[in-house]
């Protein structure tokens, strides 16, 4: 575990739902394939020439890492519920319109394990949900991206 203070990790319950089964997965399935494989390898004798050795245990690192990952969020996790607000937060599907080109958009705001663009769910920690969390319907909002600075009004919020 990490010594730094770890931060919520905002997430659906479904999200974390599936997130729990991968964990699953990890532990009483991979994990044991793995160890056996580590076995069979160490069985073929010298471990300073063996490639399946040194691969196994590879993988096994790898899959440790992953599994401590994956507990760390399942620990972290801050269910986020969506419902009837007036302002803008994680969970909140909201209707914006830019300013440069008029074009109107419709993102719901998840956690970063969520965030899927190409179904619009875009991650709480990305600039234009940053912009975007706390304010209200119609508001004028300025987002601050790596690209530059833009603007967009808030046309809705469900």
């Amino acid at each position: 575990m990490s010594h730094n203070k770890t931060k919520e990790v905002y997430m659906t319950e479904e999200g974390l739902n599936k997130i729990k089964e991968e964990l699953k997965f990890l532990k009483t399935e991979k994990r044991p394939e793995v160890i056996n494989a580590i076995k069979e390898a160490r069985a073929l004798g010298d471990l300073s020439e063996n490639a399946d050795y040194h691969s196994a245990r590879e993988e096994q690192a790898i899959l440790e890492l992953k599994i401590q990952e994956l507990e760390e969020v399942v620990e972290n996790a801050v269910i986020i519920k969506g419902g009837k607000t007036n302002q803008v937060k994680i969970g909140a599907t909201v209707t914006i319109q830019y300013d440069t080109d008029n074009e109107i958009e419709e993102y719901t705001i998840v956690g970063i394990h969520e965030a899927n663009p190409l179904q619009n769910k875009i991650s709480n920690e990305s600039p234009i949900a940053k912009a975007l969390l706390g304010c209200k319907k119609g508001d004028d909002v300025t987002v601050n991206s790596p690209n530059g600075t833009y603007k967009v009004k808030i046309l809705e919020i469900k």
